[in-house]
Parts: C-alpha cells; sequence; structure tokens
C-alpha cells in the first residue's frame, strides 16, 4: 500500500467498524496480505483495533502479529484472553511463537504454552532457553532432513509428508545416523537427479553452518557473504538443530540498524515503548549530553584564551559558525563510513586502514575546494586577501583534523572493545570543536602577530 491508499482503505476500515459491518471486515481481511493488515492495525485506536483483530482467524491473527511492530503487538497481546492468545501462538512457526511468548510476564507465559499442542510447547521452551539475539533466539525448529545414506525419492517422500508444516524448503540437510549435519541439497538440484541416486552422492559436503551461540548479526554477515536462502543451525557436536531462513535475517538487519542509529544518537531501545517514562529517557540519554557539555567547555576555555585576538580582528569572529560546521560534517563523513565498515566486517584490517588513508585524501581535496571558496568569500566581502588566505587554509587544516579524528577514531574504539556506534559521536563533535578552533584562532594570532 501507498501512503494514499493506506489512508483512504484506513478511513474505509474506520467506518466500516462504526457500522459494524462484520461480514465486510472479514471480507477485507481475507483479502489483504497480513503484512497489510499490519499496517491496517498500526494507525487504528486501541479499541477500534481490538475489534478488527477479534475478527481474524487463529491462524489470519498469527501471521498479522509477526508482521506488527513491537509496541503495537504488545498492545494487542496484552488484551488477548489467554485462551485466545494460546490459540494464534499454536499456528505460528516455532521462532515467531517463541518470540511472542518470551515477551509475555512469566505467569502468562506458563498458561499459555499450558493450552498449545505438547509438541509445539515443547519445540517452544527448546527455543526459550537460548539468548534472544543469537543463533539459537531466532532459528526456526522446522526444517527438512534425511539420511545421507537415503534415495532422493525417500527426500520428495518427506517434503510432501511435511509440506503443511514447513511453508518454504530452500535445502535438504543430509545428516549421519548419529544426527550430525553432513551435507547439504538446494532444492532445485534435488528434483533434477534421479530418484534412486543417493543422498551423499549428489550432496555437498562443504556446509555453511551456525552455531547456537553465535550473534545474530555475525548470522547475517555470514548470510550475506555466501548469499544464503537459510542457514543450518548445529550444536556443539555437529547435530542439526534448526535452521534460519532468509525472512529472519531481513528482520535482524532491519533491527540492528535500528539498533545503531539509536546508539550514534544515544537513544536506548526502549525509548521506542510509548510508556517508556520520562525520567528513564533522560537517564538513558544525559551521559553522552554531558559528555558533549563537559567537552564544549574545552572550546569555551579556548575562545577565552584568544578574546584579544577576536577583539583585534573582530571578522575572524564571523567565521568561526562557518569552519566549525564544515569541520564537523566532514568529520561525520569519515566517521560514519568507517562505523559502516566495521559493523559490517569489510576487508579487515587492512582494508578499514586503506579506508582511513582514503578519507584523509577525500578530505584534503575537499579542503582545498572549500578553502578557495572561503578564500573567495572574504576576499569579495570583506576585501582582505591576507585574511582571506588565513581562513581558507584554516578550513582546510581543520577538515583535514576532523576527517583524521572521524576515521581514526572508531578503528580505535573497536580495538579497544568499545561499540564506535555509541562513543563515536561525543569524541567526534568535541575533537573537532577544540582542535578546530585551537588551529583557526591559532592561525588568526600568528597572523595578527605577523602585524597583518
Amino acid at each position: 500500500m501507498d501512503t494514499i491508499d493506506r489512508k483512504e482503505i484506513v478511513d474505509n476500515v474506520l467506518y466500516l467498524i462504526d457500522a459494524k459491518d462484520e461480514p465486510a471486515l472479514k471480507n477485507l481481511v481475507i483479502d489483504f496480505h497480513p503484512a497489510d493488515l499490519a499496517e491496517i492495525l498500526q494507525d487504528l485506536e486501541d479499541e477500534e483495533r481490538a475489534y478488527l483483530f477479534s475478527l481474524m482467524t487463529a491462524e489470519t491473527a498469527s501471521e498479522v502479529m509477526t508482521e506488527l511492530d513491537e509496541v503495537t503487538r504488545e498492545d494487542i497481546v496484552s488484551d488477548l484472553e489467554t485462551a485466545r492468545l494460546s490459540e494464534i501462538v499454536d499456528e505460528m512457526d516455532s521462532d515467531d511463537a517463541a518470540d511472542v511468548v518470551a515477551e509475555l510476564p512469566q505467569d502468562i507465559q506458563v498458561e499459555v504454552l499450558a493450552h498449545i499442542e505438547p509438541q509445539d510447547r515443547a519445540e517452544v521452551e527448546k527455543l526459550l532457553v537460548h539468548e534472544e539475539d543469537s543463533a539459537g533466539g531466532i532459528m526456526a525448529l522446522e526444517y527438512i532432513a534425511v539420511y545421507d545414506d537415503q534415495t532422493v525419492q525417500d527426500a520428495v517422500r518427506e517434503i510432501r509428508r511435511r509440506a503443511d508444516e514447513i511453508d518454504e524448503v530452500f535445502y535438504i540437510y543430509a545428516i549421519d545416523r548419529s544426527g550430525r549435519l553432513v551435507g547439504v541439497v538446494p532444492l532445485k538440484s534435488l528434483f533434477l537427479r534421479n530418484p534412486q541416486q543417493i543422498i551423499r552422492d549428489i550432496m555437498y559436503k562443504e556446509v555453511i553452518s551456525v552455531s547456537t551461540e553465535m550473534d545474530q548479526e555475525q548470522v547475517a554477515k555470514i548470510v550475506r557473504k555466501y548469499n544464503l536462502s537459510a542457514v543450518p543451525v548445529v550444536d556443539r557436536n555437529q547435530r542439526l538443530i534448526g535452521r534460519i531462513t532468509i525472512d529472519d535475517i531481513i528482520d535482524v538487519l532491519h533491527e540492528e540498524a535500528n539498533e545503531d542509529i539509536q546508539r550514534m544518537a544515544g537513544i536506548s531501545d526502549e525509548e521506542v515503548l510509548q510508556d517508556t517514562s520520562t525520567f528513564r529517557i533522560s537517564r538513558n540519554r544525559l551521559p553522552w549530553l554531558l559528555i558533549s557539555f563537559f567537552g564544549e567547555l574545552g572550546s569555551a576555555l579556548v575562545l577565552n584564551r584568544f578574546n584579544a585576538t577576536l577583539e583585534e580582528i573582530l571578522i575572524s569572529a564571523f567565521f568561526i559558525p562557518v569552519i566549525m560546521a564544515t569541520g564537523g560534517n566532514s568529520g561525520i563523513q569519515s566517521s560514519t563510513i568507517v562505523v559502516r565498515s566495521l559493523a559490517m566486517n569489510e576487508a579487515g584490517a587492512t582494508g578499514l586502514w586503506n579506508r582511513v588513508y582514503r578519507e584523509l585524501r577525500v578530505a584534503i581535496l575537499n579542503g582545498l575546494i572549500v578553502g578557495a571558496l572561503l578564500f573567495a568569500v572574504i576576499f569579495f566581502w570583506k576585501h582582505n586577501m591576507e585574511f582571506g588566505i588565513v581562513g581558507g587554509l584554516a578550513i582546510i587544516l581543520v577538515m583535514i583534523n576532523s576527517a583524521a579524528f572521524g576515521a581514526i577514531v572508531p578503528f580505535a574504539l573497536h580495538k579497544f572493545k568499545i561499540d564506535p556506534a555509541i562513543a563515536t559521536g561525543p569524541f567526534i563533535t568535541t575533537a573537532n570543536d577544540i582542535f578546530g578552533l585551537l588551529i583557526y584562532l591559532g592561525m588568526t594570532s600568528v597572523y595578527l602577530a605577523s602585524g597583518r
């Protein structure tokens, strides 16, 4: 749905809800994709949302719930009776069911698990023991596996037998009689083979797998690197216990991107929740603001030190915002590139240092261009060629200095096991303001001392 259609659809839904036209609303639910229904629910008020959700079958509700944002899902779940919630959870894949159950209060968890099918309950309980952000926490227990001494025909029969249980099949996994993962067969390859061929004769033996303890971000990097549609999960004994599919990886990438953006701004995950208290949000943001505050006091000391310079040549004060802002932007650009490279684990240490060197070259080139522009502005506006040269050279050096900090600081923080996404911002802004002012006002003082 585009924005215009979405507004029109929501208006129509609101009209039908006001009219209590259940048949029309149920037809609407049938016609729309679960992702579109989730968007509609997110645009409704609590009472209207609860009413529309109540008209969905358990199967549809389970599909819609996995598409909802965290805040909307929590609102809906909090209003559901245990029996209804249990029906919905029972329809979900094991990984989605575990995610929903994990968000429930402990007493509600127990009730919901008691009301779902024993096999489903065992699967959910098995997943709940893993860390939320690990491979074990995001894997699903639904997969197709056959013994490596079985035939292609046996594998096809297994696919047909479990067709209702597993929505998407990308690979058939081969295991030995001890349950260890020994090979993989892409689905397309399977159907092109002779039905009587043995699986071990057609499988790929070099299997890319992940352990249950691996962080979900690292799993996403592996899937991206090897262009996989799904990746098997194994335990410490290399026994196959689950799989992670591409839709889970997309969710991980989305979650990690949001997390990095929030960290760079000094914002915590809990702030996205509507009921988070003002004091708690303040507590999360204040440390980073205080770092910037005390850092900028250093800038105030620099300005105080060069007070006489500013009074003697007033023109120098006019261009402080220009030089500081341009230098700051140069640092932010460089740091963003390096933080991204670190997050994506691109090219290793050598590649990262090459990026640092490249950022310095770019800063020199951009500095020369911006410096020439500032010289022209000062010359034609203030008719002062000498100070134009000072200002132009100063902004070149400030941009190079800021870019150097922006490129090197994230790399250094990473070496010391500090998350660059969190700590880079305060370092860059403070260093740029202090050293930028020192460079600019120091050069201005030298200019004055030389007799102008």
